[in-house]
């Protein structure tokens, strides 16, 4: 039996069943799981074929070896129906029931079909297998090229297709040449920065809450592996036009490396995440995130109802830090040698290749059983909650303003210490099942209830609807490359302010909105801006003004004003700028005493003074931050801390409920006893002062061994340790030790650490610092040694963050 032709073939898989007229083609279809079943299911049809029959397939392809001939390919004398095109000729073959022989002469030419396959007579039959395939996607790219109707995907399918075609007349692999360029193009890829960014926000959380934000990057990094770019022209014509070439460059790149060679094995394929980096992923991200989004909510996926709602519980939040780092200037994640590891666990890089069913691994059980992934419990109880993250300036979602790792692990390690004492008798383990009590829904309410109790902090409502992506914040202001959805969203809060503050003149609102100075952290719902507050930074003086603060009428007491407020006292944090100053009026100064501000002023008067913009009847207000504090998580810290206490008391409370015996022995004549001896005392958990003050010294030391064990050999691994790993010789710096008087290394150091001789995080601090404090002093700041030493210093204090050690400085 003939072949059937591609054209027959209107499925768009050759051999395959006819296509649905009501559903049109769509080329990008082809990737699908169920389309690359059918194309493995035609090759292996061609595969099998008698050899002679694989000829003439091949034949079709192949150029006439005749002398003079130019024949660009074998056309069966048995099909009458030709088309006046030769190259429409191969893609509309009628059947035909005539077998065919090597000695049937070529329609066009007259030479027959063995001097088409010459150069096959000593091939092998995997190369003959090989060029069957190619052949296969090569009729594939025709059905693209016909039915593709955008105008530079179409030309794409079109250049692969010739490339194929030329391959297989040459006999030889296809390689893609030109100004693409070859894989990768951008360092660190995609699959990369996703690691480092789990690493750095994520890596001083416990193991069971880190392997959940583990499983969100695998999920995100097979979502954008799935994803199908938007063509240049479309992305266009939605205003998307400042970097147009580049994402033209880009989106050629990524169909000629990620997506047809999906359905075409002839090219090499390679994943989007590991060949493309932070270019490609900030000019899609928006529109990836609210697919990705979009697809799990209409359940595209058939995610199990538990895992679905977990994704769609924190996945907006992740997507939300992750774009915030996209956009960050700064951003350690996109540092080519980012090598930071999380000391409780090894992590591979997520999986590319890993199908959503089994991707997201809920060991815990139920979505309930899982701590909040913002506000996450430390081993000792303490709830902690991540700290914001911004970076300074552009545009960004403020809903990926979120917690940094180093804040955090500040925060974590400073409720560790403040706790350190405070624990007393209370056992890790009541402590652990308290805080498990506490965040299952099951029990009480959890954190993420649904119904709020009439106890809940303002701010509950509209943390909630930023969890579950209903409300989005982000920071802009009016600049020259500014995109239209900037100034729409500069418009819409000018509005705003207009109708909720009519005593400010129209045109000074807008004036001050449209400033290039000013910027504005908008509150936006449903695609429109609801509220913000537009302010200035004055870094010189360390402080900023709040110029506007308004949510619009029929969205008032739903929580918005604090929420808004707390995101901003955040991105204030992330840039350093601790202070704000505004002029309230008489009914705006309630809502700013209960976000913290007062009338005591704490920057100085010459500091403000000339800067503030001065209004008459208005009252100066302040309000001080605390870097400490991660506002948008603090009421809902403060009430999880709450409940823990109010469990620990019950707990302690029928420990101790108990009635004991009374002390009979004072009626034999007994006048003293010890204290211990008393019934029921023990119990309390008294213990005496005597042993008390021995054990804290035992356990300080011991406790302290195995943290500072760790971070002294991670010092000793680092790349820019070498000046420190010996003490100084004299015979190779003889006046070193007249300006240094009290030397330290970081071998003398370890010798210390192992010896047990520190028995406070001061006393080892105070070494540490000596290492970097000499090698500063005896060392211009231009030198290798001076660059070390600050290097060290910073990764000596991450690495304190990283086990809870850190002491002030």
């Amino acid at each position: 039996m003939s072949e059937i032709s591609p054209r027959k073939s209107t499925s768009g898989i050759p051999g395959g069943k006819a296509m649905d007229n009501s559903k049109p083609f769509i080329p990008s279809e082809l990737a699908r799981p169920a389309n690359l079943q059918k194309i493995q299911q035609r090759k292996l049809q061609v595969k099998n074929y008698p050899r002679t029959k694989k000829l003439e397939k091949i034949g079709v392809y192949s150029s006439c070896k005749d002398e003079n001939c130019k024949c660009n390919g074998w056309k069966n004398p048995n099909i009458n129906n030709m088309s006046s095109n030769p190259g429409e000729d191969r893609q509309n073959q009628q059947i035909s029931t005539a077998p065919v022989t090597l000695q049937d002469v070529c329609h066009a030419c007259n030479h027959p079909l063995s001097n088409h396959v010459k150069h096959l007579d000593t091939a092998k039959e995997d190369e003959i297998n090989r060029l069957l395939s190619m052949i296969v996607d090569v009729e594939n790219l025709v059905i693209c090229v016909q039915k593709e109707e955008d105008t530079d995907t179409k030309q794409v399918y079109f250049y692969l297709y010739r490339l194929l075609r030329k391959c297989i007349l040459q006999t030889s692999r296809p390689v893609i040449e030109g100004p693409l360029g070859s894989p990768p193009f951008s360092q660190p890829s995609i699959n990369k920065a996703v690691t480092n960014f789990i690493i750095y926000k994520f890596g001083h959380l416990p193991q069971k809450e880190f392997q959940i934000m583990h499983e969100l990057a695998k999920t995100f990094i097979y979502c954008l592996n799935q994803e199908t770019l938007e063509a240049p022209t479309a992305r266009s014509a939605r205003g998307q036009t400042d970097d147009f070439n580049e994402y033209k460059m880009n989106y050629t790149r990524w169909l000629c490396y990620c997506r047809v060679p999906k359905f075409c094995e002839s090219l090499v394929h390679h994943a989007t995440v590991d060949v493309f980096g932070r270019l490609l992923l900030k000019s899609i991200f928006p529109l990836l995130r609210r697919r990705i989004l979009d697809d799990f909510r209409s359940d595209k996926f058939h995610v199990p109802p538990d895992k679905r709602t977990l994704i769609l519980s924190h996945f907006p939040k992740f997507l939300s830090m992750l774009e915030e780092e996209l956009n960050a200037s700064n951003s350690p994640i996109w540092d080519v040698d980012f090598s930071q590891m999380p000391a409780h666990m090894p992590l591979p890089s997520p999986r590319s290749n890993d199908s959503l069913s089994d991707m997201f691994i809920t060991s815990p059980g139920t979505p309930g059983s899982f701590p909040s992934l913002f506000s996450i419990t430390s081993p000792i109880g303490s709830l902690q909650t991540p700290n914001i993250a911004v970076t300074p300036g552009g545009k960004r979602r403020a809903d990926s303003i979120i917690l940094s790792s180093e804040d955090s692990k500040r925060a974590r390690s400073s409720a560790l210490s403040d706790t350190e004492h405070s624990q007393g008798d209370i056992s890790l383990e009541v402590i652990n099942e308290v805080v498990n009590m506490i965040t299952d829904p099951a029990q009480m309410l959890g954190p993420e209830t649904t119904h709020l109790s009439s106890q809940s902090a303002r701010d509950e409502a509209a943390r909630q609807e930023e969890r579950q992506g209903l409300i989005e914040f982000h920071v802009v202001a009016n600049c020259a490359d500014a995109s239209r959805q900037i100034l729409t969203w500069l418009v819409e809060i000018q509005n705003v302010f207009a109708r909720q503050l009519p005593r400010m003149p129209r045109d000074y609102i807008a004036r001050l909105v449209f400033d290039t100075r000013h910027r504005t952290l908008a509150l936006v719902k449903e695609g429109r801006v609801i509220g913000g507050i537009c302010f200035r930074m004055f870094p010189t003086q360390r402080f900023t003004e709040i110029v506007f603060c308004a949510v619009t009428s029929n969205e008032q007491v739903k929580g918005y004003g604090t929420h808004l407020m707390n995101h901003l006292k955040e991105y204030h944090i992330k840039q350093s700028m601790y202070h704000f100053l505004t002029y309230a009026d008489e009914y705006a100064i309630g809502y700013f005493k209960k976000q913290g501000f007062s009338k005591e002023i704490k920057v100085q008067r010459s500091g403000y003074v000339g800067y503030i913009k001065d209004y008459e009847g208005a009252t100066l207000m302040g309000c001080e931050l605390n870097p400490r504090i991660p506002y948008t998580e603090f009421s809902n810290i403060i009430r999880k801390q709450k409940e823990i206490v109010k469990k620990l008391i019950e707990k302690k409370q029928q420990q101790i409920s108990q009635v004991m015996p009374g002390l009979t022995c004072f009626k034999d004549g007994v006048r003293l006893i010890p204290i211990e001896s008393i019934p029921g005392i023990m119990n309390t958990g008294w213990k005496s002062n005597n042993e008390n003050s021995r054990k804290e010294i035992v356990d300080s030391v011991d406790s302290l061994f195995t943290p500072l064990k760790a971070i002294v050999q991670s010092m000793r691994s680092h790349s820019s340790a070498w000046p420190f790993l010996e003490p100084v010789k004299k015979s190779e710096v003889p006046n070193y030790y007249d300006i240094i008087k009290s030397p330290m290394d970081l071998k003398t150091l370890n010798e210390q650490v192992r010896s047990k001789q520190y028995s406070s995080r001061a006393q080892f601090v105070t070494d540490a610092q000596k290492i970097f404090d000499n090698c500063r002093t005896f060392n211009p700041p231009e030198s290798d040694y001076f660059k070390c030493a600050t290097t060290m210093e910073n990764f000596f204090y991450n690495k304190l963050r990283d086990h809870g050690l850190v002491d002030s400085r």
